[in-house]
């Protein structure tokens, strides 16, 4: 049995390199008898190693890399049960699931659950009878709580998405703050703090908040290498998005993020008027539509989610082939929280943003309008400049994400930049005559305009407003003839991303910075981004199986068949029967016996008891061997075809 890829966070070893440190043999049997994998994967063997030993530990693995074993195995090792700290009430039922289906016995406590239903869960925590307990945050404020786990022997305590105690993150919760009352009021229990998303400054804010002083951190690389990162002009973002789906991703599960409410239910409704299967998920639905909503998502194959960032942190679904953005993020943790829900399984996957000026005008308008001192506005200026330069950087778009969070990488071969390299240019000149057009009208005419008559000043059109305020009179009109418009708005997106232009008022009017004057004088030189021509190259689309020999790939699609209606039958995501990556496994070896079913990455013994007999029926039927009795002596099929390509890539997530 040898270690694949994630098919869930419940069950899934980061992959990569195996551990260098040897894990607790305790923890090896758990990871072996449970998730069925036979080695830790990265830094897993050591951060449980250390969490087993006691130790409290900060660690920070990207989306899909394995974070969950890095507390499930120590809560199943110690004595006691396992506290989570999780934000995501409407999710903990599909988590409790996952486990129940591994044979771990976890429960939930929040404010979806009757008195009867709560009572019954604190019983089994107080007779022992639990391994894993799931609260959200708030919970530790309800009267009560935290004398229960006073009565009951705490193996740790995990807190999910540590990232959430930071003040001015992406995605604060006021009850993380509350959470040092762990240290204070257990010192002995070890606490173990994951995430994602985390810059140094936000790592060092999650240590002080949580009092971790003495904790280790690990981090791991926050490379995604399955995922293609695109970022394309925005010109009519929602048909762009619909060209996407219908070239690249037809019938795949995707995520289509929108800034407002507004949008999110237009381009809902725009693509199922196109025949693409899409549900809207934001803030201002009832909250049951809501829940119905992502259970659907969940447990449905194909559909679309078209959301507000209130949709997606910690959702499980390992299949998600695309997510877009019709709207710029606010800052790059955010945009790698969002575009790392996508290919949680390692397989090929896109993430895809339609940016343009007007993105960079709002958001602009946005923090100068909004609540917050001016050190909040600075720091949100600062982050939505590190997004900036991640939209109009000529370098490779995965090097540019990863120097944001502290790691070195080389040009990546699966972004648009690589791929399509786009050209710099010398825009010094034409930066000079849209800023001395601006000042002009400020100076000459007092009148502050925004880019579209500026633009058309500098294009020389006679438009009824220019004719209003004589702008031919002014000496920069028609001085730009050699940019088309959709040019010059790049110039004003690329001086505003540079920070050699400014967003104005009310309205998003054009003016200039303390910056402007050395780009007018000459002594700073300009260069700007050129679009190029052609799109970028699309990924190259695959199914699930198609990277199986011909024989395994019918196999899969059976046993993807028997597993849907399992699914169906049990009322759970299909991933919590198997993930695709342990059928791919099964098509490619073919076992004919339990035995050698249970050799297969992912099937643990709870899983192997309850599916087992059904697999090998599939298995038999498709290759004719009979009945799962009959079958022990075959050689698995992976002799013949070679199970080693099968093995996850050594940098695949």
């Amino acid at each position: 049995m040898s270690p694949g890829p994630p098919e869930a966070p419940v069950a899934a070893p980061a992959t990569g390199e195996p551990s260098p440190v040897a894990a607790p043999p305790a923890a090896l049997e758990v990871l072996h008898r449970v998730f069925g994998y036979d080695a830790f994967r990265g830094d897993q063997a050591e951060i449980v190693a250390h969490v087993v030993g006691g130790g409290d530990a900060l660690v920070l693995m990207p989306t899909g890399g394995g974070k969950s074993l890095c507390y499930q195995v120590p809560a199943l090792v110690r004595d006691g049960v396992g506290v989570v700290i999780s934000p995501l009430i409407a999710l903990m039922q599909d988590q409790v699931d996952a486990l129940a289906a591994l044979g771990v016995r976890a429960a939930f406590l929040n404010s979806t659950q009757g008195a009867e239903e709560r009572r019954e869960v604190e019983t089994a925590l107080l007779a022992g009878e639990l391994d894993l307990l799931y609260l959200a945050p708030e919970r530790l404020a309800v009267g009560g709580t935290l004398d229960l786990l006073d009565r009951a022997p705490v193996a740790l305590f995990a807190i999910d998405e540590a990232h959430c105690v930071s003040q001015w993150g992406h995605d604060f919760r006021p009850d993380y703050l509350r959470l040092t009352v762990l240290h204070e009021r257990w010192p002995s229990v070890p606490r173990v703090a994951l995430t994602a998303t985390a810059t140094a400054a936000t790592r060092a804010e999650i240590v002080e908040r949580l009092q971790l002083t003495g904790a280790r951190q690990f981090v791991a690389s926050f490379d995604r290498p399955n995922i293609q990162y695109r970022i394309v002009p925005k010109q009519q973002p929602v048909q762009q998005l619909i060209r996407l789906l219908r070239s690249e991703h037809p019938g795949d599960a995707g995520i289509v993020y929108c800034l407002s409410r507004n949008s999110v239910e237009k381009t809902a409704d725009a693509l199922v008027a196109e025949g693409i299967a899409a549900l809207p998920y934001h803030a201002g639905l009832d909250a049951a539509t809501r829940r119905r909503n992502q259970a659907r998502f969940l447990r449905e194959d194909g559909l679309v989610m078209v959301a507000t960032i209130a949709f997606g942190m910690g959702i499980d679904k390992p299949d998600v082939r695309f997510v877009a953005h019709l709207d710029l993020p606010k800052s790059v943790e955010g945009y790698y929280q969002e575009t790392g829900r996508a290919g949680r399984d390692g397989l090929p996957s896109t993430a895809w943003l339609a940016y343009g000026l007007q993105d960079v005008v709002q958001q602009r308008r946005m923090i100068d309008e909004g609540e917050g001192d001016v050190a909040h506005k600075r720091r949100q200026s600062q982050h939505l400049d590190a997004m900036l330069a991640l939209c109009e950087t000529i370098e490779c778009r995965r090097v540019q994400l990863l120097n944001y969070f502290g790691q070195e990488s080389s040009a990546c071969g699966n972004c648009d930049t690589c791929l399509e390299p786009p050209e710099s240019w010398d825009g010094t000149v034409a930066a000079q005559k849209l800023l001395s057009t601006v000042v002009r009208l400020q100076r000459e005419r007092g009148q502050r305009f925004g880019a579209g008559a500026t633009i058309d000043i500098l294009l020389g059109r006679e438009t009824d407003r220019t004719r209003q305020h004589q702008h031919d009179e002014l000496r920069t009109f028609g001085i730009g003839q050699e940019l088309g418009e959709s040019e010059w708005r790049g110039v004003v997106r690329q001086l505003l991303a540079q920070g050699l232009l400014a967003v104005q008022g009310e309205y998003g009017t054009l003016g200039i910075t303390e910056a402007s004057a050395a780009v007018l004088d000459g002594s700073r030189p300009v260069r700007f981004r050129r679009e190029p021509e052609r799109v970028a190259k699309a990924a190259k689309r695959r199914a699930p199986g198609a990277e199986l020999p011909e024989g395994a790939r019918d196999l899969f699609e059976q046993l993807r068949e028997w597993r849907a209606q399992t699914a169906r039958d049990l009322g759970v995501p299909a991933y919590i029967v198997f993930g695709d990556a342990t059928l791919r496994g099964i098509a490619v070896d073919r076992p004919r016996s339990l035995s050698q079913l249970a050799g297969i990455s992912g099937v643990g013994e709870k899983k192997l008891a309850d599916y087992g007999d059904a697999v090998l029926e599939v298995v038999g039927a498709a290759t004719g061997g009979g009945s799962p009795e009959t079958r022990g002596s075959e050689a698995p099929a992976s002799e013949t075809l070679g199970a080693e390509m099968f093995e996850p890539p050594p940098d695949a997530d």
